[in-house]
């Protein structure tokens, strides 16, 4: 409105161009929601991923352990 005014001339000259840049703008919010949307998304899944990976370690750990107890008391029940 502010071109309108300062130039002078038909509303229906501007208004058109009023109205793409307010569908730009819209749009433009809404790939920002978009946007934030995916982003808590792809944080969440790099949580879960994190806490996966955690889960896993502690499992080979476990595996490891229970191999090296394993062979220990072999050794053990070996020797008099």
């Amino acid at each position: 409105m502010s071109a309108r005014r300062a130039v002078g001339g038909s509303r229906f000259l501007y208004d058109s161009f009023e109205a793409a840049q307010v569908q730009l703008d819209a749009q433009e919010r809404l790939f920002d929601a978009h946007k934030e949307a995916l982003d808590y998304r792809l944080t969440r899944l790099e949580r879960s991923v994190e806490r996966l990976e955690k889960r896993l370690w502690l499992a080979v750990y476990g595996v490891a352990v229970g191999v090296l107890m394993h062979g220990a008391l072999a050794l053990i029940s070996i020797v008099p």
